[in-house]
């Protein structure tokens, strides 16, 4: 049987498809019993608890207590372990970094914020990411040795070709062609880089508004503005990591930008950015506008407007749409999506009413006609993002019995 251990179809391997099975329906349902687990998978009552004797002695199971309370007599419960793994995730803006430190069932168990603010830019990047992921870690009353794996969500993205950060001349010292070389030194576990807007749609594409949907674009407007491609259930990051750099398109009702990577902007950021809403209502003569980033203001200035019914709030939220929608018609046309995903806080902070002003624009100025829905997942989804990508890879790790 050795010579055959790792072919399909063999006991082992077949074992191993079904201990990952039965560990990824324990994820989905919480505790189950060994009479559940058995009809879940289609196994045997003398399979099924041969599995999960095999799962309580590789440490990834723990019997939970019993179905007490429950229609018939009370049953063992078994649950994934959660020290079975831990993974971390980093949010990286120029302002702060935000890790955190999620169990293998998602659930954070760890959180820290490191300001990053200009002033401090003479600290190295490789101490300001240790500093944030010890901080989760000791918050989560772990070790760094005890993390399976870190994934790190940046603005910009990490050219595959020459491993230097692209699209984000605002991020002060992310951009040393020998970083990752000095990241990987200075930490014990596989550490992967992501757009932070790619990881704002794998936790829309798990947890939130994206659910069961295999071809999506995330559109985003936070600090800047991107947008996130997926394409048959899968990122597509473009051949230098740039697909979905929106904010560079040129487009109607802007000034045509020149040299849009020493301006790190375009035509769509221009138009429809962050920066674009309080100059807008200040062109409306809307007063008492709040302070903040411009990300900040502008979300608010959105809130408001969306909660208003006076003309100029109004006029305030339509041209916001419209300006979206002209960036936006030029996305759905080229790729057609099912869904759009309304994400970052100056998109989020309009709701519905501004989904709606910018789905009644989009159908005059596109000929697709795609879904568009509030993102659904309102806390950290850049954050998130990184935990549920580190703990997909952590969980394929981890769960193969097989191994």
């Amino acid at each position: 049987m050795a010579g055959t251990a790792g072919t399909p179809g063999t006991p082992r391997v077949l074992r191993a498809m079904n201990d990952r099975a039965a560990l990824d329906l324990l994820l989905e349902h919480g505790p189950l019993s060994r009479t559940r687990i058995g009809k879940l998978t289609g196994l045997s009552k003398p399979t099924a608890s041969q599995l999960l004797a095999r799962l309580e002695s590789a440490g990834l199971v723990l019997a939970s207590g019993t179905s007490e309370g429950r229609p018939g007599p009370s049953a063992q419960l078994y649950e994934v372990n959660p020290a079975a793994a831990y993974a971390a995730g980093l949010d990286v803006t120029p302002e702060r970094i935000v890790a955190a430190v999620a169990d293998i069932t998602g659930r954070t168990v760890g959180r820290h914020e490191l300001a990053t603010p200009r002033r401090r830019t003479g600290t190295p990047v490789v101490r300001q990411v240790t500093d944030a992921l010890d901080g989760a870690v000791k918050a989560a009353g772990l070790t760094r040795a005890d993390i399976h794996r870190l994934v790190i969500g940046t603005p910009g993205a990490f050219d595959p070709s020459t491993g230097r950060l692209r699209y984000a001349s605002h991020l002060p010292g992310w951009h040393s062609p020998t970083l990752l070389g000095e990241l990987a030194a200075a930490l014990p576990m596989p550490v992967e880089y992501e757009n932070d807007v790619n990881l704002a749609a794998v936790a829309e594409q798990r947890l939130g508004a994206a659910r069961g949907h295999a071809d999506f674009v995330l559109l985003w407007n936070q600090e800047g503005l991107g947008a996130a491609l997926v394409l048959g259930g899968r990122l597509h990051r473009g051949w230098t990591g740039g697909a979905g750099e929106v904010g560079f398109l040129p487009v109607p009702g802007a000034p045509l930008v020149r040299q849009v990577t020493r301006a790190n902007s375009g035509g769509y950021q221009e138009l429809a950015g962050s920066q674009a809403v309080p100059a807008l209502a200040r062109e409306l003569g809307i007063e008492d506008i709040p302070r903040g980033s411009h990300a900040e203001v502008a979300a608010a200035l959105v809130e408001r407007a969306a909660g208003r019914d006076d003309e100029r709030h109004r006029q305030l939220l339509r041209t916001y749409a419209t300006r979206l929608a002209t960036g936006l018609a030029s996305l759905v046309s080229v790729l057609d999506p099912e869904l759009v995903v309304l994400g970052g806080a100056c998109l989020t902070a309009g709701g519905e009413t501004l989904r709606d002003l910018i789905r009644a624009e989009l159908e005059e100025l596109a000929a697709s006609r795609p879904r568009l829905v509030v993102g659904g997942v309102a806390a950290d989804p850049v954050l998130r993002g990184a935990l549920e990508s580190a703990l997909a890879a952590t969980r394929d790790e981890v769960f193969d019995t097989s191994r």
